[in-house]
């Protein structure tokens, strides 16, 4: 059986998408970037954490399968985490507003015998933000507890000049990536039936 390490609604409702069926796991896995580790080495440490998280949780489930995913905005090699408060969150939408940035997301597959990842990496150029757009969206809450301060799927998506790369990846979860790892797994879709 397949457990989504995450506690995610976003994460939980792509995976929804591809029609199988899942679990979820809550991990305590921290997000802390050491000094000098590439953007790319971090979220991939970071999901392959989470995953190895929850497969200790089900050492005695056969056939267990753990996903584990990161997401992060990176501008310059900076990792852009979530926010902490609306005052860091509106300090990160400056630093994005008419620039383009790179979503990272990565998604690690294990079992008991092996482990697999994939990475997608996806360019989001933000147009000019206003100060009282800025304001007005970190005053909706929606910028709390998202990488980068912002939710693509959300008013945000107003801010979004141009989206190279997956939709589903800037969300947390890149659909493709993630079908890719779950077939090598030996973990298909939900059958439709004909009625």
């Amino acid at each position: 059986m397949l457990y989504l390490a995450s506690q995610s609604p976003r994460r939980r409702q792509l995976l929804d998408q591809l029609g199988v069926r899942f679990g979820t796991l809550a991990v305590n896995v921290p997000e802390v970037q050491v000094p000098g580790e590439p953007p790319e080495d971090y979220v991939s440490r970071v999901a392959r954490e989470k995953a190895g998280a929850g497969l200790l949780q089900l050492s005695g489930v056969t056939g267990a399968v753990v996903l584990g995913a990161d997401t992060e905005v990176v501008l310059d090699d900076e990792v852009f985490g979530k926010p902490g408060d609306a005052v860091q969150a509106a300090a990160m939408l400056r630093c994005l507003s008419g620039r383009t940035h790179r979503v990272l997301s990565t998604v690690w597959c294990v079992n008991g015998g092996r482990e697999e990842h994939a990475l997608s990496v996806s360019e989001v150029s933000f147009a000019e933000l206003f100060a009282a757009d800025i304001a007005a969206y970190v005053a909706t809450g929606e910028s709390l507890d998202k990488a980068g301060g912002y939710a693509i799927q959300g008013r945000a998506a107003a801010f979004i000049e141009r989206l190279s790369g997956s939709y589903s990846g800037v969300m947390g979860l890149p659909l493709y990536e993630t079908a890719m790892l779950l077939r090598n797994f030996g973990i298909a879709g939900a059958q439709s039936t004909v009625v």
